[in-house]
């Protein structure tokens, strides 16, 4: 099957199972009109992270890579009333967007946005004492994948359910020999889950709108 089958299919699946919503058409607008790349998750997978959010009781949420915020509002909408996201991103035009979005979807009091490296925003989450967090979704710059799993791992309990993004890479996940640094990161992920007894994990190949990829999925014991 094409690429071009797979959107098909991820329509139909969206007109199938979703009711319109021109609130989140209009977040997808305003990130292309501001000139952000369009790597947003496809809205059956951001459906997929509001029922996870939704499955586990999830509370509060951390999302590591914000963009404009689509995958943000999508696990915003299942928290609960006293809910809660701290989302991070790097760029703060990105962040700006993002804001923008927020209010546009009726979420910016359970959102909190910190803009700036990853690496510092979790380090300083966690001399915070912040979480711990019921659900982790990852989905920033993929050589980083190692370290956003280490601090997730920080900031989690027994239960709280790890996601990471874009582990799949058209299939360049199994090329041992490849320098791509985005494969080298989703391997490293592999290797993270797999090697660490306190998680328990799989993953989902996916292949829709955005192509051949898929998450990863792990529980802390």
């Amino acid at each position: 099957m094409s690429t071009k089958s797979w959107t098909a299919v991820d329509n139909y699946i969206v007109s199938s199972l979703f009711e319109a919503d021109p609130v989140l058409d209009a977040v997808l607008a305003a990130n292309r009109d501001n000139g952000l790349p369009a790597i947003d998750v496809s809205a059956a997978q951001g459906k997929l992270l509001l029922l996870l959010v939704r499955i586990g009781s999830a509370k509060n949420v951390l999302e590591i890579g914000t963009l404009g915020g689509y995958s943000t509002i999508w696990m915003a909408r299942a928290l609960p009333m006293d809910g809660k996201i701290v989302t991070l991103e790097l760029d703060p035009h990105h962040a700006k967007v993002a804001r923008s979005n927020f209010e546009r979807a009726g979420v910016s009091d359970q959102v909190e946005l910190r803009v700036g490296p990853a690496l510092e925003s979790l380090a300083a989450l966690s001399a915070e004492n912040a979480g711990p967090f019921d659900l982790i979704f990852i989905d920033a710059d993929k050589p980083n994948n190692p370290n956003y799993l280490s601090w997730a791992m920080r900031l989690s309990r027994p239960g709280t359910v790890i996601v990471c993004d874009n582990v799949i890479r058209d299939g360049y996940v199994v090329n041992e020999d490849g320098r791509d640094a985005n494969v080298e990161g989703a391997r490293a992920a592999f290797s993270f889950i797999g090697g660490d007894k306190r998680l328990d994990g799989t993953a989902i190949q996916t292949v829709g709108a955005k192509g051949y990829d898929g998450f990863a999925i792990a529980i802390v014991k």
